[in-house]
């Protein structure tokens, strides 16, 4: 009765938060806009208010993007999200304009960048159209026919090459010849078009709106380059590291109709032929300045300069998702250091408007990224970067397919593809428990979990050995590296996903679930060993290649492997090296999981040694990076930063042992170090812990946020609990 009072509570409550007061706006366009790929509108009101109110909540939303301008003031940076939280539905943003407003007059401006294609990230509604409700005592801006609109041709296409398919961004061409000057400013009066009435609220084309579950973006304002160097035609603009941003320039020429283009160094380098985005800037005469909003990414910003132009100024504006990198992770090994310091950098610039595998290439929510980059966040990151995982979670299930099937990445326009193996990550242990249990946040649970459900138990089917049966599926993926044994890995992430499962059924009081969970997870364990042991290590009967290094630390991780096998097993992890950056994260869990720290920092220094030998704040998609214009590989992916939470979680020690921390233990596997310190964010505050070793002697000083407790365990098996405050203490 408990569990159910508690489960109708946090549904009620879940309702109560999605409540909204009735729209009253409708969206609108201009007649003349044909939606065509990559058109931009101007729209503008005016509206007069004779008291201010304490709070003036505007819910805004547009398809694709925009900017928002009050009284002249800039307001909104590129708001909205990419469409996607369900197939058909739009986001909108809840902005409080009320600082922005003044008695008298008030002037509402936006601006919006209209994508038109369908990418790896984006669905798109088919309309360009805007859409703004604001209702507050003494307040009431809508948007309606009242408004003007002008589609806005100085925004431009360019030339080929244009960005590979699975963006939805498009090149911008910006010709300052055609430019409305002010035209956002009170008094200003260059938009002379009038808006119409697009389309209703909460139907097509735009669909169902949801509020944005994460923060708006972070804004750093013009900030100068690291450093400028003028080569022949181009400026190289260094930044401090790999950064989303948008590129900024102040020029004089006399000549007018003059192209100015701007490219980053990850333009093509690690994209192969699969172009990202870039700009360009038609000149008129005179002094100018210009901000291109389409973001990009990467450690140079190039700008090739047309003969005749002055350059006056240059700047970038870093935006991004708004967390802080508040973890932290150091030891007497700088190499250690530098990898966790690029491992959250990579984290970082891979989120946006939903997490990606790569910021150059795709933006698009691969859920292998997306497992690695969620448990990265809870020792990166403060609370407010676990919301990007919540809202990918969401999106996953409810993108399901009518034949129960899951796929990513989502959202996305014209894309179905299932990868299994990312699909039972994603459900199991290391994706939606971790998010979970981690976060302490299980609100997501009664809203996916009878989905989840139909995709382990409709879709995956149990063979009359007592082991799944192996899927083809739409793309058998197991990971970049080769050697890869399908069905010991099936089997593993499987029983994972049934583990996961069996604790949410238990929350949400599914007893009748748990006995079909519990029959599946049962064959397996009595199964696995005898179809896949061999005395020596786990292998399937028809596999013929060298032995698979993830095929052995799923089943370490899973729990499946007795600890009678560790010896075997870490023989093999010591000789067997085929992962990509991608699983080699599971296969050093598993070694600090079989006790075995020195043999996992080992190993992580031999399979970064290449990555960290080159310039980079950022981690690579592969091994074997070769920074050319060719190489079809990004020099920038985060689910090769695994290590990040593992010497967090394994080295420093600190995992929690209740949802959200709200205890947690400290147990170091120093292996040869013999300093350790780490700082792990939390609702409750930060977890910090420094850890000296002089001999066999370890010194700890830890800190316990209020309204948690702690269990320190030294590599004796001494335990001691502490309770909220900063304690010294000693141990072997």
């Amino acid at each position: 009765m408990k569990k159910t009072l508690l489960l109708l509570f946090s549904i009620l409550g879940f309702l109560c938060t999605q409540a909204e007061p009735p729209w009253k706006a409708v969206w609108i366009s201009h007649e003349g806009c044909q939606s065509l790929p990559n058109q931009w509108l101007c729209l503008k009101t005016t509206t007069s208010i004779d008291q201010i109110p304490s709070q003036a909540i505007a819910r805004i939303a547009a398809d694709s993007k925009y900017w928002l301008w009050i009284n002249g003031q800039m307001v909104v940076f590129e708001g909205g999200l990419k469409r996607g939280p369900a197939p058909g539905a739009s986001y909108y943003d809840e902005v409080d304009i009320a600082p922005f407003l003044q008695r008298g007059e008030n002037t509402i401006a936006a601006l919006v960048w209209y994508f038109g294609k369908n990418g790896f990230s984006h669905a798109s509604s088919g309309q360009a159209a805007f859409l703004f409700d604001c209702q507050a005592p003494g307040v009431e801006i809508l948007s309606d026919n009242r408004w003007k609109c002008i589609t806005y041709e100085a925004y431009q296409n360019t030339d080929a090459p244009h960005p590979n398919y699975r963006l939805s961004e498009s090149n911008i061409r910006f010709d300052a010849r055609l430019a409305l000057e002010g035209w956002y400013l009170p008094g200003v009066d260059k938009i002379t078009g009038g808006a119409m009435m697009a389309a209703d609220v909460n139907r097509p084309p735009h669909g169902r709106l949801v509020k944005r579950p994460i923060p708006q973006w972070r804004n750093s304002g013009l900030q100068d380059y690291v450093s400028v160097e003028r080569i022949g035609d181009t400026l190289f603009c260094k930044l401090p590291y790999n950064a989303q941003f948008t590129p900024w320039f102040q020029i004089e020429t006399v000549r007018a109709g003059d192209t100015l283009r701007m490219i980053t160094d990850n333009y093509t380098t690690g994209n192969g032929t699969a172009y990202s985005v870039r700009a360009e800037y038609i000149t008129r005469a005179g002094e100018q300045t210009y901000e291109n909003l389409g973001w990009m990414s990467g450690h140079i910003m190039k700008y090739i300069l047309p003969k005749g132009v002055t350059v006056k100024a240059v700047k970038y504006r870093e935006t991004g998702y708004d967390a802080d990198i508040a973890g932290s992770f150091r030891c007497n090994d700088p190499f250690l250091n530098e990898l966790w310091k690029r491992a959250a950098r990579t984290l970082y610039v891979n989120m946006r408007d939903t997490y990606f595998d790569c910021p150059e290439r795709e933006r698009a929510q691969w859920w292998g990224d997306v497992v690695n980059e969620l448990g990265q966040a809870f020792y990166a990151l403060d609370p407010r970067g676990q919301q990007l995982a919540r809202k990918g979670i969401l999106e996953l299930m409810n993108w399901q397919r009518n034949d129960g099937v899951i796929f990513s990445p989502v959202p996305a326009g014209g894309w179905t593809r299932e990868l299994p193996l990312q699909m039972l990550a994603a459900v199991g242990w290391y994706g939606f428990y971790t998010q979970s249990f981690f976060s302490g946040d299980d609100s997501f649970l009664p809203l996916i979990y009878d989905r989840l459900h139909r995709y382990l138990h409709e879709v995956w089917q149990m063979g009359d050995d007592g082991l799944v049966l192996f899927r083809s599926s739409d793309w058998n993926w197991g990971d970049s590296g080769p050697n890869q044994d399908m069905e010991v890995l099936t089997n593993g992430w499987y029983y994972l996903a049934l583990k996961a499962e069996r604790e949410f059924a238990r929350q949400l009081g599914k007893t009748t679930d748990l006995e079909a969970i519990d029959a599946r997870m049962t064959l397996i364990e009595q199964n696995f060993d005898r179809q896949f042991w061999t005395g020596t290590a786990y292998r399937s009967p028809d596999y013929t290649l060298d032995t698979d290094d993830r095929a052995q630390a799923l089943a370490v991780l899973s729990g499946l492997a007795s600890e009678d096998k560790y010896p075997a097993l870490t023989e093999v992890l010591s000789q067997e090296y085929h992962a990509g950056p991608y699983m080699e994260r599971f296969i050093l869990e598993a070694l600090f999981r079989m006790n075995q720290p020195d043999l996992a920092l080992q190993r992580m220094h031999k399979r970064y040694a290449n990555m960290l030998q080159y310039d980079y704040s950022t981690l690579f998609e592969v091994w074997q990076f070769k920074a050319t214009p060719t190489d079809g590989n990004s020099n920038n992916h985060a689910w090769s930063g695994g290590p990040l939470m593992l010497l967090s979680q394994y080295v420093c020690g600190i995992a929690p042992t209740s949802p959200g921390f709200r205890t947690f233990r400290i147990a170091p596997q120093l292996g040869p170090l013999t300093e350790v310190s780490a700082t792990v964010p939390s609702h409750y505050g930060s977890i910090h812990a420094s850890i000296v070793r002089q001999g066999r002697v370890l010194t700890l000083t830890v800190t316990v946020p209020e309204g948690t407790s702690a269990e320190i365990c030294f590599p004796s098996g001494r335990c001691v609990s502490l309770c909220a405050g900063t304690h010294t203490l000693k141990g072997r």
